[in-house]
């Protein structure tokens, strides 16, 4: 059986990740020259939430070859077949250190096979194509075939987002502080997706915090698919420490389509870093991310 890897940028809950075997090779989270969260360093969602809330200003770092190359070399008489699925070089340069330090590790054990996964999204986005290569594994499909099954589809993992406080996107480095300071007079609640070429955008503006939920709702309605079956794929959706709104989704999902095959998760301290605790992101597979 094959091995999957994933990062923690992917968002996944750490007791879903063991369950199903899945690896995970960690971005850091520096806050004053010191890791709090990491490889070795958990820090909760909530002990994060309450750090930024108190000012903390904290920065990301991501993997670098020798990571990788320790990651896979550490792990490599596990299986003869890794899969490793990263947050969005459009996001991050971590997928292309992880193809670096992978070459080197085929160097020295050229009978294994190592294949990375850019999925052009982030969150539970490249969650979402975790969880699908583990169905397939599960479900008796090969390596070949989930590789090429993810590279196929690689545009149809979807995510809508939406954020309620500006400030932290400026903080965060995703928008200006002007825009942060009008668009936060206006009761403007940005919705978001990451584009075909893995990167934030902002394609619409909404009033108020409750439009812009829903409209998580409306977009996932325009763009699940005609293929799209509740009974048997998933949606997932994570916050960052906003519960309360997260399950509103949830509940609107239920009560408009009848879904109910969900997994929810907190938004960890790396993608958080970026993006603050009013971060809300539901996660599905459809025709098309715009």
């Amino acid at each position: 059986m094959f091995q999957i890897i994933t990062d923690n940028g992917a968002d996944l809950p750490k007791d879903w990740m063991v369950e199903n075997e899945v690896g995970c090779i960690y971005l850091s989270t520096i806050l004053d020259g010191e890791v709090i969260a990491g490889k070795d360093k958990d820090l909760s969602a909530e002990d994060f939430y309450n750090m930024l809330s108190e000012g903390a200003k904290p920065s990301t770092s991501q993997v670098n070859p020798e990571q990788a190359k320790g990651y896979f070399t550490e792990h490599i008489d596990e299986a003869d077949e890794f899969l490793y699925i990263g947050l969005s070089s459009g996001l991050s340069g971590t997928v292309g250190s992880v193809r670096a330090g992978v070459a080197e590790v085929l160097e020295t054990y050229p009978d294994k096979k190592i294949e990375v996964v850019d999925s052009l999204t982030g969150s539970l986005g490249e969650g979402l194509a975790v969880w699908y290569a583990v169905k397939m594994r599960n479900e008796g499909k090969s390596f070949d075939e989930t590789v090429k099954w993810l590279n196929d589809n690689i545009q149809h993992f979807v995510l809508a987002i939406t954020v309620d406080n500006l400030f932290d996107l400026w903080r965060g480095g995703r928008v200006s502080r002007t825009s942060a300071v009008i668009g936060s007079l206006a009761s403007v609640k940005p919705y978001l997706i990451v584009n075909e070429e893995g990167k934030l955008v902002v394609p619409k503006k909404l009033r108020g915090r409750k439009k812009a939920l829903a409209y998580l709702v409306e977009a996932f309605e325009m763009h699940k698919g005609i293929e799209f079956d509740g009974n048997k794929d998933m949606l997932m959706i994570c916050h960052g420490n906003v519960a309360d709104d997260a399950d509103y989704v949830r509940q609107l999902l239920e009560e408009k389509f009848g879904y109910k095959n969900f997994i929810m998760s907190n938004v960890g301290p790396m993608i958080g870093t970026h993006t603050g605790a009013s971060l809300v992101v539901l996660a599905f597979l459809g025709d098309s991310r715009y």
